[in-house]
């Protein structure tokens, strides 16, 4: 049986998304400012990249990023995740990515409520899978905002094979609190200035795990 929903996850999270988006965007709008003139420079319009993600109850969502790869990357190379000298990176986007600055622009898409600052990060509309082939209790991590970072994302992130992130997605949903919220935020900016596993290393999807 799942838990209760607390009145941090229902009201004060949200609360505290508002604020801390709002107040972040006004700090680093020099930094995207500068940031959407080095793609423009280096790789033409359009600047931002918009993806059909999975968000709050399994609806779809447009997520914003600073676009890192070449126009239309999703139709060539491996069309999902880039792997270590993929050639779809732009030179600007591999700095991007790698100071993870290319997610800035999701500030606003917490802004409209589609995203939290902390939660599971939302998969696209066709990877691992579609929204119809989750099970039920996978469908479990819809049940809150999906983030710009996670328990996921610091429990491995993009080393971690998605039936066992969806896993620590689920887990997350049932024991969201403050404190936990914190732990994430200063665990992923550690992470963000190592580079902890932010490179694709294999497969991210098990077979044998269906």
């Amino acid at each position: 049986m799942r838990s209760k929903r607390s009145l941090y996850s229902l009201f004060t999270k949200r609360a505290l998304d508002l604020l801390i988006s709002f107040l972040a965007l006004i700090i680093s709008s020099p930094l995207m400012l500068l940031c959407a003139l080095a793609v423009l420079l280096d790789a033409g319009k359009p600047v931002l990249f918009r993806q059909d993600r999975l968000g709050l109850k399994g609806k779809v969502f447009s997520m914003y990023k600073f676009r890192s790869m070449v126009h239309n990357a999703e139709h060539t190379g491996s069309g999902v995740y880039s792997e270590a000298g993929d050639e779809r990176v732009t030179r600007t986007g591999r700095i991007l990515r790698a100071l993870s600055l290319d997610e800035l622009p999701q500030l606003f898409n917490i802004l409209k409520g589609d995203m939290s600052l902390i939660g599971p990060r939302p998969p696209l509309t066709y990877h691992p899978w579609t929204v119809d082939k989750y099970t039920k209790e996978q469908l479990h991590m819809f049940d809150v905002r999906p983030g710009i970072t996670g328990w996921a994302q610091i429990n491995g992130r993009k080393a971690v094979e998605w039936h066992k992130r969806i896993e620590l997605n689920c887990w997350y949903v049932d024991h969201v609190s403050f404190l936990l919220d914190c732990k994430i935020f200063f665990i992923t900016v550690f992470k963000v200035f190592s580079r902890a596993d932010n490179v694709n290393n294999g497969a991210t999807v098990d077979s044998k795990s269906d």
